[in-house]
């Protein structure tokens, strides 16, 4: 069973549709992952969640992240930026009733969820379990106390929050010798569907086979001009340029 892995939509139409019509064209894919932030910077939050309702796949898992989280609690005090909060509370002004009760009613109701896909266990997190919201995983994380001890009885751990890309493994001791008294957990972020930050402009998400283990990382072009001309301008101009430069 393969599933695709998607987070950091932003309200990013024309990333989100160039990312579904791949997905559309790939065989095997029986379940979405969502890892949160299907909404604000972008123009298109209310656009986002319709299409996302639409997919033809079903949803595994899909959490909040911390702007969904923000714009539904109204608070908006950790965001680092004075532009990030204004950016929120126009967000939060312009979402139809359609839009707030499905982040309310449709989402799970904090940022993680544990599922088991073919009898692999997953934990889905928008940043980390030392702050489901606010704090993400990174490849330097250590297995040491407050790193990466408390990810040991999950099989893959399916991250985003940072807008980068990652996988990598990670082998913890284990009592068992026929494994050579390790066990291993896969952690992966798919990278932002619509604010990118790896130096990459285009959509990104990952493709993972639960079996095999095999990972994609799918990258697509999209037309940014496009969606950058929707934007208004209560939203701040920065928002709008980093598309083009994947910062």
């Amino acid at each position: 069973m393969k599933v695709a892995v998607m987070s950091d939509i932003h309200g990013n139409l024309e990333a989100f549709d160039s990312i579904r019509r791949r997905i559309c064209g790939m065989e095997g894919i029986e379940g979405i992952v969502l890892l949160g932030d299907l909404i604000d910077y972008g123009p298109h939050s209310g656009e986002v969640i319709e299409s996302i309702r639409n997919l033809s796949y079903p949803i595994l898992c899909n959490i909040r992240g911390n702007h969904e989280a923000a714009v539904l609690e109204g608070e908006y005090g950790r965001f680092s930026t004075e532009r990030g909060k204004e950016c929120a509370r126009h967000t939060c002004s312009h979402l139809s009733a359609a839009s707030r009760y499905y982040l309310e009613k449709e989402m799970e109701k904090k940022g993680s969820h544990v599922f088991c896909v073919q009898g692999r266990k997953c934990l889905a997190v928008h940043g980390s379990l030392s702050d489901e919201y606010w704090k993400g995983i990174g490849m330097e994380d250590s297995l040491e106390e407050n790193g990466l001890e408390k990810y040991k009885g999950f099989d893959y751990v399916f991250s985003g929050h940072t807008h980068l890309p990652h996988y990598f493994e990670k082998y913890y001791p284990v009592k068992d010798g026929v494994r050579r008294n390790r066990k291993k957990t896969i952690f992966i972020n798919p990278g932002s569907v619509g604010q990118p930050r790896n130096l990459n402009a285009m959509a990104q998400c990952a493709v993972v086979d639960m079996e095999s283990e095999e990972v994609v990382m799918v990258k697509c072009r999209y037309d940014i001009g496009r969606e950058q001309e929707a934007f208004p301008a209560e939203i701040d101009v920065f928002y709008k340029d980093r598309l083009e430069y994947g910062i």
